[in-house]
This record gives C-alpha cells, structure tokens and sequence, in this order.
C-alpha cells in the first residue's frame, strides 16, 4: 500500500544501541547486499550514491566494490549516525567515501552518480514512488538503481502452533511498524513503486537469513532488535517491558527452536534493481 502524508516515525528509534544493532544487522544480511550490487551492476570506478546510509555498512559493501577508482557518498537525515560511520570508514581505511547530513530528495547533489542504492529506507517514506524518482535524477544516463527493503508481513506466514514465542514476537513486532507508520510490506511493492516512479521492471529477488541450533547469532539480534522498538511499543500500548523480558528473550528463543525443530526467519528483506535508459 502506498503512503500519503508525512514520513514514517523510524520504528528503531536513535540510540548508540541501534546504531550497533544497525552494524550487527549488515553482517548477517552483507551477502545479499553484495549480490544485489554486483548483480545489479555497481563495478569498478563508479561513483554510488548511498540513501539513508546510516552508520555506513551500504556505503562499505559498494566502496568495496568500486575500489580506489570509484567513489560513495552517503547521505543520511541524521548527521549523529554519520558521526559513527565516518569514524567507523577512517578506522577500515576506506578513503573513497564521503558523507554528506541531509535528505537525497531535496540535496543539491551532482546528477553524475553512476548508481543509486539504499537498504531499509523506502518503506519509511511516505510516498516511497515519488521518492525514488527524486533519488534517480542524481544519475547519469543508463545509471543504476538498487534497492534492498524488508518484507515483513510475510513473517505471518511463519506463525506455528508449536513457536507461541515467536508467534507473540510476530505480532507485537508488526504492531508497532504499523503503528510507527513504517510500510511492512515494501518487500514485494518494490516492482510497482519501480513502475510508478518511470523506472524499467526491476529483477527483483527474495531472501532471509534463518538459523536454530545454540550457536545461531539470530537470537541476540533479535533481541537487540527488540530492545530497540521497546519504547514505541510500550508507547503505544502493545505490550511491556516485563511481557518481552528482554533479560531472557534470547535464550527462549534457542529453546522454542530446539523444542519445536523450527528455523526461527529473521527479517525477510526484497532486493530489486534496474538500468535506466541510454
């Protein structure tokens, strides 16, 4: 469903906690960000515009990619968080990247970049369509368009008689996106938001990182995630601090995982690309 109106609250919320859950999220998900790129066709020597690049991991996979002859500017509404990634790009040695605080729609940006990207920011924008055509006019003719963002409304799928905890995790999480305003489902409209803002049919793939087993990292993410959308959703009334009891939610989870033989899926998340026209 498409937005009207004002952003989306960030569902997440600011803190030096969502910033390193933020990081813990790109290495899980680094692989499919990589693919999306390098399918997509981010190479060598091009200049990559990075949209709501928070503490930097987008803006790292693509610089990776276009090595010391390319460049990245990442741009973020939030200029604390580009504090972190600026420390976080000195420290890895990336000198091809530069953060810029401000909103891509509306930044007087050079329209030369050769691809546009971005992870998990469509589905807070209120028009996500009209956004995306704003992004595309910072490119070149035949320039790339990327886009990564998650599909949750798929995890009512994963609901199980025999996972209550997940279950009640499913609800409550989807609660609060919805009531923060955020889209759960941008996933699966990233073809049509791709249409409506003049691009070509994207090839577009679904994928999500699922583990069990008592070494599985998904269990602190999801924690963590979860720490950081407790104070909306007790802002809102969709459950407490004591009902998610984040002191042991990781180790119920690994619990419920063995006791029941299910993988626990964390988010599922769409990557879609184009190639605009010569």
């Amino acid at each position: 469903m498409t937005q009207t109106g004002q952003d989306a609250t960030y569902t997440m919320g600011r803190s030096r906690g969502e910033t390193d859950r933020l990081i813990e999220q790109a290495h899980l998900y680094e692989k499919i960000t990589l693919r999306m790129l390098r399918d997509a066709g981010v190479g060598s020597g091009m200049k990559v515009l990075d949209v709501g690049s928070g503490a930097g991991d987008v803006a790292f996979a693509a610089a990776q990619i276009v090595g010391p002859e390319g460049s990245v500017v990442g741009v973020d509404v939030n200029p604390d968080i580009l504090e972190v990634a600026r420390g976080r790009a000195e420290q890895a040695g990336h000198t091809n990247i530069q953060f810029i605080a401000g909103d891509a729609r509306t930044l007087d940006l050079s329209p030369d970049f050769d691809a546009v990207v971005g992870r998990l920011v469509l589905m807070y924008l209120a028009d996500p369509a009209v956004a995306l055509k704003q992004f595309v006019a910072h490119l070149r003719p035949g320039g790339i368009v990327a886009f990564q963002e998650a599909e949750l409304a798929l995890y009512e799928t994963a609901k199980n008689p025999d996972t209550p905890l997940s279950n009640q995790l499913v609800d409550w999480g989807l609660k609060v996106f919805q009531q923060s305003g955020a889209n759960i489902g941008m996933g699966l409209e990233l073809h049509r938001t791709f249409v409506e803002a003049g691009l070509p049919a994207p090839v577009a793939h679904l994928e999500a990182p699922a583990g069990a087993g008592p070494a599985w990292v998904g269990y602190e993410f999801l924690k963590h995630a979860f720490t950081s959308l407790l104070p909306l959703i007790e802002t809102y009334g969709i459950a407490t601090a004591e009902q998610l009891d984040l002191e042991t939610l990781s180790e119920r989870l690994q619990q419920e995982a063995t006791s029941s033989g299910r993988l626990i899926m964390l988010p599922p998340h769409v990557t879609a690309y184009a190639t605009l026209p010569i």
